[in-house]
């Protein structure tokens, strides 16, 4: 049965909703429940672990017997297990719901199959309506279930000629006031900013978001990977939120650590060794590279060694966007094989 208009628009309005939740361990997700007629009859969304999950909080604000018939759109394949909440795919057909509409699979081995248990009790089901735009909502929490560690993007600002800074060490600013207001709206988008001790000893970063001069609301949790030790004084230990150590170089068991303690998506942007490190490792996930119409010459790379030696081992990227800021430019890739794999 194929996605007629009212379906479509209440997708629409669920990816909407889906935002109102919280970013967190678990993912956003909204729900519409339409009645027979095509008409809203009733909207949720996830407000939090522990929470009924959207489908459910929009059940509950019908009447008993108001969603027999009725088509739920949800921006998340209903569930099909029972952790703190009962099984959403279940809560659906006790509710009477004849057809559900919803945009991507649920990845979760426990979690996952709500579609199939919905067809089986005779309700028809259709995904990926707007799976773009679901996928846009929860793309982090998406790979920290595939994968079981965190989304990463590794971000670097270069030169037109591929360098991160002057012959001396000098780096502020390679771009402009625009690029370093979009870098710092997509710190505060992330879980955790990641950074090595040679960048943190070199540049004694704040690791905060920043909109002007004030904070945004949301701050990343600082983390910091290496062997040297942190001065007492270093502006990190006054950020917001309490920073992470780690003294090692293992970057998988560094995403492992941060996902067991929640953490679904991470920042890189600590210098080209780190940045080169993460890639090599096929850890990085999305790319964001600022190019500056500048020219500097040198030794002083963006990126260093990540383990291609010839033009037939070039890691090849997918262009997601190309964004002009001021005069930088802004391109944002995902790597072809990560992509292919499922990671993002």
């Amino acid at each position: 049965m194929a996605v007629n208009e009212a379906e479509r628009r209440a997708m629409t309005r669920a990816l909407e909703l889906a935002t109102l939740g919280p970013r967190g361990v678990n993912p956003q997700v909204g729900a519409v429940i339409l009645s027979p007629e095509g008409e809203i009859i009733a909207e949720g969304w996830h407000h939090g672990a522990g929470t009924p999950h959207a489908e459910v909080d929009a059940l509950s604000k019908l009447a008993p017997g108001a969603a027999d018939g009725a088509t739920a759109v949800v921006t998340l394949e209903p569930c099909n297990h029972t952790g703190r909440t009962g099984p959403c795919a279940v809560a659906l057909i006790d509710a009477g719901v004849s057809r559900v509409v919803y945009a991507l699979d649920d990845p979760g081995e426990v979690s996952g199959g709500g579609g199939e248990r919905l067809r089986a009790a005779g309700v028809s089901v259709d995904s990926g309506e707007q799976a773009d735009a679901a996928h846009a909502i929860i793309g982090d929490w998406l790979t920290a279930q595939r994968l079981g560690r965190p989304h990463v993007t590794v971000k670097w600002a270069q030169s037109l000629d591929g360098r991160a800074a002057a012959s001396d060490g000098s780096s502020q600013w390679i771009t402009g006031p625009q690029a370093r207001d979009d870098v710092h709206r997509r710190r505060a988008a992330a879980d955790a900013i990641v950074v090595g001790t040679g960048t943190l000893l070199a540049d004694d970063p704040s690791l905060t978001a920043r909109d002007g001069d004030a904070l945004y609301d949301r701050q990343p949790i600082p983390v910091v990977i290496g062997s040297r030790s942190t001065p007492d004084d270093a502006a990190i230990r006054r950020h917001p939120k309490a920073p992470v150590f780690f003294d090692t170089h293992d970057l998988r068991a560094v995403l492992a650590d941060l996902h067991s303690r929640g953490i679904q998506s991470v920042f890189v942007e600590g210098g080209p060794t780190l940045a080169s490190a993460f890639i090599a490792a096929g850890l990085a996930d999305r790319v964001l590279a600022y190019i500056a119409p500048v020219l500097l010459g040198g030794d002083r790379l963006a990126l260093t060694d990540i383990g291609v030696g010839t033009i037939d081992a070039a890691m090849r990227l997918t262009i997601e966007e190309w964004l002009p800021l001021g005069a930088d430019l802004l391109a944002v890739a995902h790597p072809v094989l990560t992509i292919e794999e499922g990671a993002a």
